[in-house]
């Protein structure tokens, strides 16, 4: 995978010193980094693994969230890194791209958010029988992409549905937190 420990190691520490309140949150992820775990692979279950997440703002800020069909659940656009991800950041706009056809040429990062996520967000996937996955933490690295006029086309197979919210209704109060001053 072109995805490193080590990339994620760096991100996970530019992170964590502007966001240093949060070391406990992230504690799975950087006891995971500690054990030398592979968290690049889907795979990987000893414990969990790293996503790539987009936070896409409008030019009217409001935040773009998408029906996940699996999860039954309101969540950003966002997924597990592939083996020909180049870097983190490019994940998570590939798989805004997947998602909701918003091109990578249509993010515009905030000036700023190019090399340090917005938020780092670790929560439990339930386990999935029928993928013989038992249940797992998810560490979603997300960037914030402005976007003027977008035009979303959804993903029909893993995406059913998707809306502009205001901040408040960000997947978690951390992050609505955040998005005010972005």
């Amino acid at each position: 995978m072109s995805i490193t420990t080590d990339e994620i190691r760096a991100t996970v520490a530019r992170y964590l010193d502007r966001y240093p309140g949060e070391a406990e949150h992230l504690a799975p992820l950087t006891r995971a980094l500690e054990r030398g775990t592979d968290l690049t692979s889907r795979k990987t279950f000893d414990g969990g693994h790293v996503t790539a997440g987009a936070v896409v703002i409008d030019d009217t800020d409001r935040l773009l969230l998408i029906h996940h069909k699996a999860l039954g659940r309101w969540l950003l656009p966002g997924g597990h890194l592939e083996s020909d991800d180049n870097g983190l950041m490019l994940a998570a706009l590939r798989e805004l791209e997947e998602e909701t056809g918003i091109s990578w040429d249509g993010a515009v990062n905030s000036p700023g958010q190019d090399v340090t996520p917005v938020d780092i967000d670790v929560h439990l996937i339930p386990a999935n029988p029928a993928k013989d996955e038992p249940e797992h933490w998810h560490a979603d690295i997300r960037w914030v992409f402005r976007v003027t006029g977008p035009k979303v086309v959804l993903q029909a197979e893993e995406v059913e549905g998707y809306a502009w919210r205001t901040f408040t209704d960000a997947p978690t109060p951390k992050l609505a937190a955040k998005l005010p001053a972005l």
